[in-house]
């Protein structure tokens, strides 16, 4: 057997994606790409073992990938792993997409399997062509300059040998070689975007340059080489400009002002704290807004104050949590949230409890931080106030305001600014039946 060895092991070595010595998982799906590669590293002499996932979304078709696999290993003397999960009941469960849930779900596994039987890495089939359907899906969706270069060669774990041949190079190999592999007909399928891609688009755009392959090589290696370059820039930049003060990172207005281009370094100086690309927009169109004024990543909030820009990270004080029956809730380490029920038609009139019509509660409801659009009927009021609005009528304090929790009920209404307003559509009636006591609770 014939193949491309000494470029194979050339292309390691450059790159340093693992040692020699190293023991090596291989992800195969039976298809060309990871079927060539595991013939490679066969003749490379590396010590691997060959990792294969049924998905269960492809019936016979899929036992039939399993059982060549199989085969496979047996026949290059290596061991050989294969696991079934329920892609679909994964997917619905966690709200994401099949592809999405079977990349997280094989993932998961393989470093499962490294950690237990101690491989150096996991060795993925995608070659240069895949990197090119990457980065247009990329440009097509919206992308910073990380997205420009593709698929990396190596990122964590994960390395990726056959980025040194195209698909055509494989097709070549297999065939020169009369290698036997399987087809996955959803490769076939126009209903996944990649697929459209690859299918659809790639073909035009080879017409107009029929060394595609080549020039898009060469394109993702200058996007890397400028991408290595902006964050040398911006690593700078950090170390200038971002102040660390106690729990919070503060940033000079007069400094972002000087930023430039402002937009690209104001987002990548954010990225750690996971802001994305239309909320730092944001943020730098109303930079001289009133002090308060807050923007949220997952992770992180940053508050506008006179002179600066103040960062502060959000996990700990402010949780999102859902309830689903009467208790006692930790809100975080001072503060706790009860919940009771009560035949009695009462109430007190403080800012720390709300008196609720049991009958409304859509379960679970949830308990987060106040975000920027939320709005609600404060009690006493017949029309919608914006919360920011609502802040700056009752004058509330900003570190009240930025400690601020809403109670939310299952069909998105507010039912609470909690510690300080209920809503009105939730008021007690002559009607109610049943009292809902909310009451935030000081940890001694």
């Amino acid at each position: 057997m014939l193949l491309p060895v000494n470029e194979f092991l050339q292309f390691i070595s450059q790159n340093q994606l693992f040692n020699s010595n190293d023991k090596v998982l291989l992800a195969v799906s039976g298809g060309k790409d990871s079927v060539l590669m595991a013939y490679l590293f066969k003749q490379a002499g590396f010590n691997f073992s060959i990792a294969h996932c049924n998905f269960n979304l492809r019936g016979e078709e899929a036992k039939r990938d399993e059982a060549f696999v199989k085969f496979l290993a047996a026949t290059l003397e290596v061991n050989f792993y294969a696991v079934h999960f329920d892609t679909a009941a994964y997917a619905a469960e966690h709200n994401i997409s099949i592809q999405m849930a079977a990349r997280t779900l094989r993932y998961n596994w393989f470093e499962q399997l490294c950690v237990k039987n101690n491989y150096a890495c996991v060795a993925v089939a995608h070659h240069q062509n895949d990197a090119i359907e990457t980065l247009l899906l990329n440009l097509t969706r919206g992308t910073g300059i990380s997205g420009m270069h593709g698929i990396l060669t190596k990122r964590d774990k994960i390395v990726r040998p056959l980025l040194f041949l195209s698909r055509q190079q494989i097709d070549e190999w297999i065939s020169k070689n009369q290698i036997s592999f399987v087809e996955d007909s959803s490769n076939l399928s126009g209903k996944y975007a990649r697929n459209k891609i690859r299918l659809e688009v790639i073909p035009h755009l080879r017409q107009i340059n029929p060394n595609l392959e080549e020039t898009f090589v060469q394109n993702i290696e200058r996007f890397a080489q400028t991408e290595k370059l902006l964050q040398h820039v911006v690593a700078g930049l950090r170390e200038q400009i971002l102040v660390k003060d106690g729990n919070y990172i503060l940033i000079s207005k007069k400094d972002v002002s000087n930023l430039d281009p402002q937009q690209l370094l104001f987002y990548e100086l954010l990225l750690p704290y996971h802001f994305s690309a239309e909320v730092c927009k944001e943020i730098l169109a109303h930079i001289n807004a009133q002090s308060g004024t807050s923007f949220y990543s997952k992770s992180h909030r940053l508050t506008v104050d006179r002179k600066q820009l103040i960062v502060s990270a959000i996990e700990e004080n402010y949780p999102y949590f859902e309830i689903d029956k009467e208790g006692t809730f930790t809100v975080n380490s001072a503060v706790k949230l009860q919940l009771s029920y009560s035949n009695t038609l009462s109430f007190e009139t403080r800012p720390q409890a709300a008196y609720v019509d049991a009958d409304q509660l859509v379960f679970p409801l949830t308990v987060r931080i106040w975000k920027a659009g939320d709005k609600f009927k404060p009690l006493g009021m017949k029309q919608f106030k914006k919360l920011s609005d609502f802040f700056i009528d009752q004058k509330v304090p900003l570190p009240q305001k930025n400690d601020t929790l809403v109670l939310v009920n299952g069909n998105d209404e507010i039912i609470w600014l909690a510690g300080i307003r209920q809503d009105d559509r939730y008021k007690l009636t002559a009607s109610t039946k049943k009292v809902a006591i909310f009451e935030l609770l000081n940890i001694i």
